[in-house]
């Protein structure tokens, strides 16, 4: 069995268990599983039945038609998928050859009607049509087309059709499960926090996008999360991968709740919901007061854009000498129960505000986006550069032996605080030049990030400068 195979499988395995009410599980990738009742009258014999209320972005070869009793025996001989868009070029080729009326309003004359012959439609030709008015031909319509009744052939709806075979008589509802296109759900999250302190409220949003061409009555919605994978023929439709949500534990009926369900998390709205085309549904699924947050100041001076060989030694000694004077903001917090929260958050935006001491009023001040956090890991999220700390960084000396295969390189970093309060600089430097590096050197102790990054803490009372040097040495 292929890899297309297995995961069709595991997605009805997920729709064939859900109840009896229409029920959605949506996938943030622009797919769902749906699973719907369809009433079947079978005949001993072939019976021709037909649902004409199906999606617009149906995956035809993903349906299975059954009984969920298992009692009713029967084969589908064959299934047939109509999706055309209902267009007046589409109506006049239906009615091609026939006498239609034509309604004519015209200035200055009273309203009127015409019989006209359609003699050609020009849908399938992209041609002009041709109507016969009066015994006379014309490349154009005689006034808007008043179409008759349609005929059973036609569809205003995509409809399935079917021809089955059953051994007996029978007559139940049966369970049509499917998988489309057109369904998305995602994750945001609002940050309010206090103009000081670092205590602040999360708000999480769960909002869901119909866009299938079909309306959902009072259905059961649930959103399936973890990385689901999906192959899509000729990569017409985005990688199927879903996303892990969270149930906020902090509601006492939370609207939205989390279970594990094999390598991922499946997550149910608490109440039917009517999820109608072209709407987007928003449910609120977390929200947490008290949350510890910690503001990280970073100064990352180097402007280098990369690892590129024949830049690490003498081949260009200019490389990895630039700076800017920008230092960046982080917010960081643990997802810890301890901190209030604990849930897997689902990938999603992260809008950040802060209250106007003077009138307790909301100002934006940032956003960025977060991957599937579980529980207990620790999120950090740029937000922006800070407007009173400043970082300067130049080079004040490099040296290459390249007999003895060596090189050093010093370094001088200034920063200011322009701030009333003190805060703490973290300086980012990239020992980029080589693998194998010491640093003998330096006017503040460091940490060790990985194989070639370095970490300076630099504590700043208010309109302090703090100078950092350090020395390292190279060798191959």
């Amino acid at each position: 069995m292929n890899g297309k195979n297995l995961s069709l499988l595991f997605l009805f395995f997920i729709a064939m268990h859900l109840n009896a009410e229409p029920a959605l599980t949506i996938y943030n990738q622009n797919f769902a599983v749906i699973r719907e009742n369809v009433p079947l009258d079978l005949k001993a014999g072939v019976t021709e039945s037909r649902y004409s209320d199906m999606v617009s972005q149906l995956e035809p070869d993903s349906v299975i038609l059954r009984d969920p009793s298992g009692k009713a025996k029967f084969q589908i001989l064959e299934q047939n998928y109509r999706n055309d868009p209902v267009t007046q070029e589409l109506l006049l080729s239906l009615f091609e050859g026939k006498t239609i009326e034509f309604f004519i309003k015209e200035p200055n004359k009273p309203d009127s009607t015409a019989s006209g012959k359609i003699i050609r439609s020009g849908y399938k030709s992209n041609t002009q049509p041709v109507i016969e008015v009066n015994g006379k031909l014309q490349f154009s319509l005689p006034g808007q087309p008043i179409f008759p009744t349609l005929g059973d052939d036609t569809v205003l709806n995509p409809t399935l059709a079917w021809k089955i075979e059953a051994p007996q008589t029978a007559k139940f509802d049966a369970e049509l499960a499917y998988v489309s296109g057109g369904f998305s759900w995602e994750a945001d999250y609002n940050l309010v926090s206090p103009e000081k302190g670092n205590l602040v409220d999360v708000v999480g949003w769960v909002t869901i996008k119909n866009e299938s061409g079909k309306t959902f009555k009072d259905a059961k919605i649930k959103l399936m999360a973890g990385e689901v994978n999906k192959i899509q023929p000729q990569a017409s439709r985005p990688a199927a991968y879903a996303m892990r949500a969270m149930a906020s534990e902090a509601m006492p009926a939370p609207p939205v709740s989390e279970k594990a369900f094999d390598e991922f998390h499946l997550y149910s709205l608490a109440n039917k919901t009517t999820l109608r085309d072209q709407e987007t549904k928003q449910v609120e699924f977390v929200r947490a007061t008290g949350v510890k947050m910690e503001r990280v100041y970073v100064y990352d001076g180097a402007q280098i854009g990369g690892w590129r060989v024949g830049m690490m030694l003498g081949g260009d000694p200019v490389y990895g000498a630039e700076s800017n004077k920008k230092v960046a903001v982080y917010r960081e917090f643990k997802n810890s129960m301890d901190n209030n929260l604990g849930v897997p958050l689902p990938k999603g935006r992260v809008r950040f505000y802060s209250q106007d001491g003077a009138d307790q009023s909301l100002q934006f001040v940032g956003e960025n986006t977060i991957d599937h956090t579980p529980k207990d890991e620790l999120v950090r999220l740029y937000t922006g550069d800070s407007f009173d700390l400043v970082g300067e960084r130049k080079r004040t000396d490099f040296k290459v032996n390249e007999a003895n295969h060596q090189a050093s390189e010093s370094f001088e970093i200034k920063l200011r605080n322009r701030k009333k309060e003190p805060v703490e600089i973290r300086v980012v430097e990239h020992l980029f030049r080589w693998m194998n590096w010491e640093i003998k050197e330096k006017s503040l102790p460091f940490e060790k990030k990985d194989a070639q990054t370095v970490e300076f803490r630099v504590p700043l009372k208010p309109d302090q400068e703090q100078v950092i040097t350090y020395t390292v040495n190279y060798s191959w």
